[in-house]
């Protein structure tokens, strides 16, 4: 079964390799171009274009090494390997993406106060290429970007600069057709409305995983009655669900069984209960066993344990 499962996300991991490695291509190339484009032409438009993808570059390199890392095997010092990196990743990625939108809010703001003339084809043209490029990075990704915050934040810094060049497009034809500039710093706002609509998902999302939350996916009051299902399970407490990287859940919990219940009905149990787990996306569980009447082991808890309940109970 846990093979199984390895083997479906090594499978995975490679197209996702080959994807974010095609892009990060495609994109190094395109950022020349319009490098040169920008400086041939003197066209501001063309070179901060050039920066914003340069950061997207940024962003796609982060979600590869992070996949890459995510492959190292655990070692005496990180337990878990370098799983969380990924979760640092995508909260780095959703800070690029905050601060790429401020950047292109300032630029806007100097346009409104000192219009600039915008070369209305040669931008269009470029931008143009652009639209194919992005499209196509942002096209890669569709398919895994719900399985993994990463790709949701390649994704989503893809599809804001595709954005971001039909928007030159259509502001440059604009311009060329009605000689409004000020077309550009509008068409820029719309842009970033919708980049931080985006953003701000995969930041709240980012910032939950960092801080061990219970991911978004995952529903704990459904996790619990997974636990609670079975008929020799009296009872589970000290539930605890959390992000070991982006794509992989882990759980630990106490369940409460009936006094007679024999090890052998126990370890049957657990085995149950976590291949449960594994179609509900939690992969690692450690599941702990109490029989009825025993409290957890220590003093200490009984005494948290009656914490608990007479907290619970003033709250009836």
């Amino acid at each position: 079964m846990g093979h199984h499962h390895d083997h479906h996300t090594h499978g995975t991991v490679d197209t996702i390799n080959r994807a974010l490695v095609l892009g990060i291509v495609l994109n190094v190339f395109f950022v020349i171009v319009e490098i040169i484009a920008g400086v041939w032409y003197d066209s501001l438009a063309l070179l901060s274009d050039a920066g914003h993808n340069l950061s997207d570059v940024l962003a796609l390199l982060m979600a590869l090494i992070a996949f890459k890392l995510l492959a190292i095997a655990p070692s005496e010092r990180y337990t878990y390997g370098y799983r969380k990196t990924t979760i640092l990743a995508a909260l780095t990625n959703a800070i690029l993406l905050l601060i790429a939108i401020g950047i292109i809010l300032w630029e806007s703001i100097e346009r409104i106060q000192h219009p600039v003339e915008v070369a209305g084809s040669t931008t269009a043209l470029v931008a143009g290429i652009g639209i194919a490029v992005n499209g196509f990075t942002a096209w890669l990704f569709v398919s895994d970007k719900d399985k993994d915050l990463n790709l949701k934040g390649a994704y989503l810094h893809m599809l804001a600069d595709t954005l971001v060049s039909a928007g030159v497009v259509i502001s440059g034809g604009l311009i060329w057709l009605t000689a409004w500039y000020w077309i550009d710093t509008v068409m820029s706002w719309i842009i970033v409305a919708v980049i931080f609509g985006s953003t701000w998902r995969l930041l709240k999302d980012s910032i939950l995983l960092s801080l061990d939350g219970v991911p978004s996916d995952i529903e704990l009051s459904e996790v619990i009655a997974i636990l609670q299902a079975p008929p020799q399970v009296q009872g589970a407490h000290h539930v605890h669900v959390w992000g070991l990287s982006t794509s992989e859940n882990a759980l630990t919990a106490h369940l409460v069984v009936a006094a007679d219940c024999t090890f052998q009905a126990m370890s049957h149990l657990k085995k149950e209960i976590k291949h449960e787990l594994i179609h509900n996306g939690i992969q690692h569980a450690t599941l702990e066993i109490e029989r009825e009447g025993e409290s957890c082991s220590d003093t200490v808890c009984t005494i948290v344990q009656q914490g608990v309940d007479a907290h619970a109970h003033h709250h009836h």
